[in-house]
């Protein structure tokens, strides 16, 4: 094997493990579940071993990728390939998406020990693990179809594992249908940019955006939005949010596996297609625009909830929010470090939310207006002034790139409530908790520039790098989205009064709810049929046999 395809080869087999096991050896899953069982964590354990190999070759020089075979499409669609991109984006995605896999396979080898249809349920989990895998590593955009349509079909049996949840089913039904969308969007993105570029790597495709001069072709900017709206909504941004919040009722293993992995399918898409969405830069705006939105609701709307597991969902879609803001404002190393911190923090969170009750337990003191909002200045004034002291020490030449200033804001408005857990504690704590609080905010602002720029440089040019140059729209863009934030941190300093008051009180009802906007889609999906054990199952049921007693 020459040294310059090892990475190639590595990623390319990663995922064939977890397929075999999910094609072959889960024929009769339920009957065999210990196999299975092991089969799934053994082919998970192989592909992150496979990944780490091919990091570690990736290192030594072994950048070539390869294609393995290759099937021609009609329409001018160019070929269908079997073929790995090597590249620091996909070696990073591997490995992240690798090693979350390895730990929820882990992880629900107890989870789901003894359940009637554990051998289906590993079945599936290898299927989804398998498929993901192959999207990332995918060099062909056809492969990459297939793969990211293939990936949300094996979810959705893990989502509606439980088929007597109506719940959990009417979530997956949802989840189907707008990722089915999702899809035909992305089918005609890709046909429109193979049919004007000549095209199906993801490799040519950038170097022809490249080398082509003048304004974005039509069909390219129609690309750029198709891909837009593909990524909004696999990433489960308001208004189509829903789902994701509702999915709650799968298997926890599920449920991390979703918010630490395949969750990211939407942003990954876009740092692949950035060649083409820097071009179109409109398409970034709509992008950060959604994000934002996505930010404020789903932040407002996680502090009403009263149960772990919702409130990580939400945060969840604020995240992913976040994320394509990032894109959408061109920072996409930004993006990629956002994509490994919040993955392991949510595969976290997920798999020990049963140990975090206490802390939202806990009684929140109510404290006066007046002080709450002088604070909560004090702390920004002290955060903002760390901020640029550290960014200047960094050389981030933030005056130069109008993203890094609104990123340098969002910075801030962190560390302010890392400061404010000092300046609300009692007086007699408030001095040394202050100083442990300002030094661990430092800390904070000193990693985030350093992780910031040492991404720029790993990144290359897997991803722009280049900065923003804002017009007036996006530079309005940009002070909304710094004053959106400010208001969220003073909006949750404020939440005990703002909830005693009439105002609030409605408010809190109406983000409860998700401001309603995943009825009219809940009602859409009932009206298609019913779901196992829902409102009609039960009513046919009485129709048959008014004798029949079905429980709720």
């Amino acid at each position: 094997m020459m040294i310059a395809e090892m990475a190639s080869r590595f990623m390319l087999v990663a995922p064939w493990p977890l397929l075999a096991v999910g094609l072959v050896v889960g024929i009769g899953a339920d009957r065999h579940p210990r196999l299975m069982r092991a089969a799934t964590t053994g082919a998970a354990w192989f592909a992150l071993g496979c990944a780490i190999l091919a990091a570690v070759a990736y290192g030594m020089g072994a950048t070539r990728s390869e294609t393995y075979l290759s099937l021609h499409l009609p329409a001018h669609l160019g070929v269908l390939a079997i073929s790995s991109d090597v590249n620091v984006l996909t070696i990073i995605m591997l490995t992240l998406v690798a090693f979350v896999g390895m730990i929820v396979a882990r992880f629900s080898k107890t989870y789901m020990d003894g359940d009637e249809h554990e051998g289906r349920f590993h079945r599936w989990l290898a299927l989804t693990l398998g498929s993901f895998l192959t999207l990332i590593v995918a060099g062909n955009v056809w492969g990459f179809w297939v793969s990211w349509v293939v990936t949300s079909l094996c979810l959705h049996e893990l989502l509606a594992f439980y088929r007597n949840r109506p719940g959990a089913v009417l979530a997956a039904r949802k989840k189907y249908l707008l990722h089915r969308i999702a899809d035909a969007c992305l089918l005609s993105a890709f046909a429109l940019i193979v049919r004007t570029l000549h095209t199906t790597e993801w490799a040519g495709i950038a170097r022809a955006l490249a080398h082509s001069g003048g304004p974005l072709p039509e069909a390219l900017g129609a690309a750029a939005a198709l891909i837009a709206l593909s990524a909004i909504l696999k990433s489960a941004q308001f208004p189509s949010h829903g789902w994701l919040i509702q999915v709650m009722e799968a298997p926890t293993p599920v449920s991390a596996l979703l918010h630490a992995g395949i969750i990211y399918t939407g942003a990954f898409l876009v740092l692949r297609a950035s060649p083409l969405m820097v071009q179109a830069g409109w398409a970034g705006d709509v992008l950060a625009a959604v994000g934002l939105v996505s930010i404020v609701v789903a932040s407002l709307t996680m502090m009403t909830m009263t149960n772990i597991k919702g409130a990580l969902a939400y945060s969840t879609c604020a995240q992913m929010g976040f994320m394509l803001m990032e894109c959408g404002l061109g920072l996409y190393s930004v993006a990629v470090l956002h994509i490994i911190a919040h993955s392991v923090y949510k595969a976290h969170a997920f798999l020990s939310s049963g140990s975090v009750v206490e802390h939202f337990r806990a009684p929140k003191p109510i404290v006066s207006m007046a002080a709450t909002i002088e604070r909560a200045l004090l702390g920004l004034v002290i955060a903002i002034l760390m901020v640029l002291g550290v960014g200047a020490a960094f050389g981030a030449g933030l005056l130069r790139q109008p993203a890094l200033i609104v990123m340098a804001a969002i910075l801030a408005v962190g560390t302010t409530q890392l400061l404010l857990q000092a300046l609300n504690a009692r007086d007699g704590a408030r001095g040394g908790l202050l100083l442990r609080m300002a030094g661990l905010s430092a800390l904070v602002s000193v990693a985030y520039f350093a992780l910031h720029m040492g991404f720029v440089r790993l990144l290359g040019t897997s991803v722009p790098t280049e900065p923003l140059h804002a017009d007036i729209a996006q530079q309005i863009l940009l002070v909304v989205i710094g004053l959106a934030f400010l208001a969220l941190l003073f909006i949750q300093q404020l939440l005990p009064r703002l909830s005693q008051t009439a105002l609030g009180r409605a408010a809190y009802v109406h983000f409860y709810g998700g401001l309603y906007a995943d009825s009219l889609l809940t009602e859409f999906v009932r009206g298609l049929g019913p779901t196992p054990g829902g409102i009609g199952q039960r009513r046919r049921l009485l129709a048959q046999d008014p004798s029949h007693e079905v429980q709720p």
